[in-house]
């Protein structure tokens, strides 16, 4: 048996004591609580509630009912649908059915209605502008019908009287007969911001109020139609036509007008008319049972980006002037197909779309000022606005007289061209110009067509065949041109991009 001596075992303790002090140092360096990072703070809120906009708005909001009498043979046959249907259908991106529609006999039934009986046509939904009855809603909804039925949330079903409707903004107007009705208060457009909350009532499928939610996906929304449309994710369904957008403060900001859909139900996509373009609207309709907008007599198209670089314009901007009428303002105004339409008074025309818009809002009589971008200069010429009326059928011209000269052999860009005949010229109102007698290559992939007339290659007036050869020649091949084709009253500017050799 060995024995320690005292020294050795002080040592051992002192060791033993060290180690126990690291470890223990060790872990309370572990535990210390180190510094805090600092986190980037996310602001969280709670999902809103719309019970008490849904208290305050919803006794404003009526369901729409409407039909019509039963003509005989007006529709060959009891099952074929109207013209409003169609229109209801094609607002909502619905195929047209196979099927029987709710409201619509069955082709073939044996039982058909007897002569002038009403037979329902569609439901919409509307709500109330001023407590005597006025009732705001869908052109597409009241369009052709004979009688409109309007039923309020407390189950009174009243008759309507159309005080008129507007196809091209897509807003009515109708009259009920009551008076102390719950009306809505109307908000302020301009204040709306995209990614906020917004609310629908209406009646989708016929499931009168409704309400269903989401946030605005996009404003000035550009559809095709006259008006530029509020974009939402708020689920509208067919039905839901003329109900209320509503916002955060109970203020109706638009009325629920189309969806975007490839199967004929909701996906995500709806649009709606801005309330204060539609207040406008409703006055006119309220004073003069119609709307009375300005036009000065010109088709146009949007400005591509790749004719924008190509023109010498820049940024794709303005309205292209396809064609002029002959006789009214823009005619009369100097204006000529292949323009371009920057401005009116001053207003900017960003796209196609705000030439109308800012040309309806001025009041026939009126003057008005354009600035015209053509063959790369800015000129304003001065028009008189006249009252829009429905738009006459354009006239394509045909120049009936054969080429007073032969075809030229093609160009390097695949155009084989010929002088216009003085007959041609006059009845094309053109000073110039060559008609295309055929096309292949870079100009066949650019879309010219034969029997097109080229007016300008590279912003320059085209005089005849001999020069309009002669300039093609001197093109640098490794960069686009661009030629202002006529093609009846069609005028459009073409991108041709010759292929380098």
């Amino acid at each position: 048996m060995s024995i320690q001596s005292s020294s050795s075992l002080f040592v051992t303790r002192r060791w033993a004591f060290a180690a126990a002090a690291f470890v223990l140092a060790a872990l309370a360096s572990h535990f210390v609580p180190r510094p805090a990072v600092a986190q980037p703070q996310v602001v969280t809120r709670e999902l809103p509630d719309f019970t008490e906009l849904v208290e305050r708005v919803g006794p404003a909001v009526v369901n729409i009912r409407t039909s019509e009498r039963v003509r005989t043979g007006a529709s060959g046959g009891g099952g074929e649908i109207d013209e409003q249907m169609r229109e209801f259908f094609r607002r909502f991106g619905i195929p047209l059915p196979n099927e029987r529609s709710p409201g619509t006999p069955r082709r073939g039934a044996p039982q058909q209605p007897e002569d002038n009986e009403p037979q329902q046509r569609g439901v919409g939904s509307g709500f109330v502008l001023t407590p005597d009855g006025y009732v705001m809603t869908n052109a597409h909804v009241v369009d052709g019908a004979d009688e409109v039925i309007v039923t309020l949330t407390d189950k009174r079903e009243l008759k309507a009287r159309i005080v008129g409707a507007d196809r091209r903004t897509d807003v009515a107007v109708v009259k009920i007969e009551a008076s102390g009705l719950p009306a809505v208060k109307v908000g302020d457009v301009n204040a709306l911001k995209v990614g906020a909350w917004v609310m629908a009532i209406g009646a989708p499928f016929g499931l009168d109020n409704t309400v269903t939610a989401g946030i605005v996906s996009a404003k000035q929304r550009d559809t095709g139609d006259f008006l530029p449309m509020i974009q939402t994710d708020v689920a509208i369904n067919p039905g839901n036509s003329g109900g209320p957008l509503i916002n955060m403060k109970g203020e109706v900001i638009g009325i629920n007008s189309q969806i975007y859909s490839r199967s004929g139900g909701f996906m995500g996509i709806s649009f709606a008319i801005p309330i204060d373009e539609a207040m406008r609207v409703a006055d006119q309709l309220r004073t003069n049972g119609r709307v009375i907008r300005g036009r000065i007599g010109v088709t146009i198209a949007a400005v591509t980006k790749e004719v924008a670089e190509a023109i010498g314009l820049g940024v794709p901007r303005g309205a292209l002037v396809q064609g002029v009428e002959a006789g009214l303002p823009a005619d009369k105004a100097g204006v000529e197909p292949g323009d371009i339409v920057l401005k009116v008074d001053g207003k900017a025309v960003e796209k196609s779309g705000d030439l109308p818009r800012l040309i309806g809002a001025a009041k026939p009589g009126a003057k008005t000022s354009l600035q015209l971008f053509r063959r790369g200069q800015i000129r304003d010429v001065a028009v008189t606005v006249v009252e829009f009326e429905p738009d006459r059928p354009r006239r394509v011209a045909q120049g009936g007289e054969p080429p007073a000269a032969a075809p030229q052999p093609k160009t390097a860009i695949g155009l084989a061209v010929s002088d216009l005949t003085e007959a041609q010229k006059k009845e094309l109102k053109l000073r110039g110009g060559v008609r295309v007698e055929s096309v292949e290559g870079a100009a066949a992939r650019a879309g010219v067509r034969e029997g097109d007339v080229i007016v300008t290659l590279d912003n320059t007036e085209v005089t005849d065949a001999k020069q309009f050869n002669a300039q093609v020649a001197k093109l640098d091949k490794a960069k686009p041109t661009s030629v202002m084709v006529r093609r009846g009253d069609w005028t459009n500017y073409l991108v041709i991009r010759p292929t380098s050799r």
